[in-house]
């Protein structure tokens, strides 16, 4: 157990130079914005489309070289709902201060539909209406309706005796899609800032520690990372040997029916 946590401070640590780097940012720092008014052009930048992120010399960055299948696996004094709340509420503030580095750069103008590849997302309001929006709105509502839940008691209980709910994998699960629809954007339509700014190793071992997480509880379709598959296998071929999942369905990019494939229940 002390090596674990051992080995959880020191990933810790690593992250604290993401906010050295960017002192204006904090663990729920949100530069997000909904109100753009600008009008859809359908253009998309010609460096995302060439998937620069999978290039060999920027999958190779990385800020640690932790064994991240040994850190993810249940520890035996753990509880796994306990296990379960402690790494997603990590996971939800990490990726939330990743996603925070490029929002000035994520605008209604520039990302007019929460796009990866070929698949546009929608939000799914607390009445199940599918609402078309902007990227920055998409996580906004991300952000804000996950930072509702892991604050809430009854649901992320803190206090001793206090119990989970029985839905509580089956949110964990709905959190970790809407998480990785963020990281999958930040990759096709924000990976050239964030080379730019030096933090495309943090989001490559963000991305590893996520993905190795999820599969390990199976908390994510393979449908649903399909789309990623590509930076999956570069990724993680080494880092546990996560393999890609596949999907039919048209959920790989430029598939049938790809563009309104994944809807938000």
């Amino acid at each position: 157990m002390d090596w674990l946590m051992g080995r959880a401070l020191a990933f810790c640590i690593y992250w604290e130079g993401l906010r050295w780097k960017h002192p204006g940012l904090g663990v729920g720092s949100r530069l997000l914005s909904g109100k753009s008014k600008a009008k859809p052009n359908g253009k998309k930048p010609a460096a995302e489309e060439r998937k620069a992120y999978l290039e060999p010399e920027h999958t190779k960055a990385r800020i640690t070289d932790f064994q991240f299948k040994e850190l993810v696996v249940l520890p035996r004094e753990i509880d796994l709902n306990e296990w379960l709340a402690s790494n997603t509420t990590t996971f939800f503030h990490h990726i939330n201060l990743q996603y925070s580095t490029v929002s000035e750069f994520c605008t209604g103008e520039t990302c007019q539909t929460m796009a990866v590849c070929n698949t546009q997302y929608y939000w799914y309001d607390e009445r199940g209406k599918k609402v078309k929006c902007t990227a920055p709105q998409y996580v906004d509502f991300v952000m804000s309706s996950v930072q509702k839940l892991v604050t809430d008691e009854d649901v992320f209980p803190t206090k001793y005796g206090r119990e989970f709910p029985s839905s509580f994998e089956s949110l964990v699960r709905k959190i970790c899609r809407h998480l990785f629809h963020v990281l999958a954007h930040i990759y096709w339509a924000h990976f050239k800032e964030t080379l730019a700014l030096e933090l495309h190793g943090h989001l490559n071992t963000l991305y590893v520690h996520f993905i190795l997480f999820a599969r390990e509880f199976n908390l994510l379709d393979p449908k649903e990372t399909a789309i990623m598959d590509d930076l999956t296998e570069v990724l993680c071929s080494g880092a546990g040997g996560v393999h890609s999942g596949g999907s039919g369905d048209g959920a790989s990019s430029g598939g049938p029916g790809a563009q309104n494939h994944v809807k938000e229940r």
